[in-house]
């Protein structure tokens, strides 16, 4: 089986919430696609709820796109401790930090349930399972800690 390179990360020596760059690929063409770790608990000491993190999922999907040019995808990652981010491109992990820190800023601080993207059963696979409640409480709980471009010193950014 192949190697994946998340499994390969001591994930007792990293301190979240952090921005890591996992890979960059190179396509037959040249184009680049960058793949990071956004982690926004501290692996194995915590996870966001589903309903929360199903929420969170919904906002940055569209508040990240709204920062950034090149976004192919954010998914969570199934411990629930934070999201893979895909992009074109080779944006540094400082502008991505910067972009989530103001996404939970946002969510946070400004977005109301009307504002939530996807929550109806046409437009979701599991409409019933979000709680703003609880993505504005994990994004102030995130925030508060701050958020650093480099998983391993901490730099807040």
């Amino acid at each position: 089986m192949a190697k994946v390179e998340s499994f390969q990360l001591d994930h007792t020596k990293v301190k979240a919430p952090y921005v890591r760059l996992i890979t960059v690929e190179k396509g037959p063409k040249g184009d680049a696609i960058t793949n990071f770790d956004l982690r926004l608990v501290q692996p194995n000491e915590n996870a966001i709820p589903t309903a929360g993190l199903h929420t969170i999922e919904h906002l940055l999907a569209g508040l990240l796109r709204d920062r950034m040019d090149g976004v192919i995808d954010c998914s969570p990652f199934g411990c629930r401790t934070g999201f893979h981010l895909i992009m074109w491109g080779e944006p540094t992990t400082t502008e991505v930090a910067k972009a989530l820190k103001s996404s939970l800023e946002q969510i946070a601080n400004e977005i109301k349930w009307e504002d939530v993207p996807g929550t109806d059963i046409t437009s979701c696979g599991n409409y019933r399972d979000h709680s703003l409640f609880s993505a504005k409480q994990w994004s102030r709980d995130i925030l508060a800690k701050g958020i650093s471009d480099d998983p391993f010193n901490r730099n807040v950014i």
